[in-house]
């Protein structure tokens, strides 16, 4: 397996409600290397779970995908982001309701903004959704890693998905 920090490794960086269920998503895709639960897209440094929940940071709940693109495209990830959540809710996934739980796309390339711009449009040109995409696309910002017990959270725990 490739280290995952290799220069042979890309970044993607998604929210899409509960992080929980869609790190475990993405860390069981062929070809994602590593997926970390944290927050990004605010205005607070080094925020805590407890500060995206319960205060003003501008935070979403994301996930950072690091992934080997010979093995998974952009494009795949994606599409698995889609199949994730509902990207025309806006501020909220399921039971979760907060703008921490909005739908997002944090890009880290020209290529990779074009690339979400592109799948957005054809997500609104199909006709198959009740509403208009709400999925933001954003350049990335820094990235905080969630506390320990968020990582892996499944795993840890047993229980199953927040609202996949």
């Amino acid at each position: 397996m490739t280290d995952a920090s290799s220069p042979d490794t890309e970044t993607a960086t998604f929210a899409a409600g509960c992080f929980w269920g869609v790190e475990d998503a993405f860390r069981k895709t062929p070809g994602v290397l590593d997926a970390v639960s944290g927050y990004t897209g605010g205005h607070t440094e080094n925020p805590s779970y407890e500060d995206v929940c319960y205060r003003d940071t501008g935070h979403a709940e994301a996930v950072e995908v690091t992934f080997d693109p010979s093995k998974v495209s952009y494009e795949q990830l994606l599409q698995q982001f889609r199949e994730l959540h509902d990207p025309t809710q806006v501020n909220r996934q399921g039971p979760d309701v907060g703008s921490q739980y909005r739908s997002a796309i944090f890009t880290h390339s020209p290529e990779q903004q074009a690339a979400a711009e592109a799948w957005k449009q054809r997500l609104n040109d199909s006709g198959t959704l009740p509403r208009p995409v709400a999925t933001q696309i954003v350049p990335a910002e820094t990235f905080y890693r969630a506390e320990e017990y968020h990582q892996r959270y499944f795993e840890k725990t047993g229980r199953g998905a927040c609202h996949l």
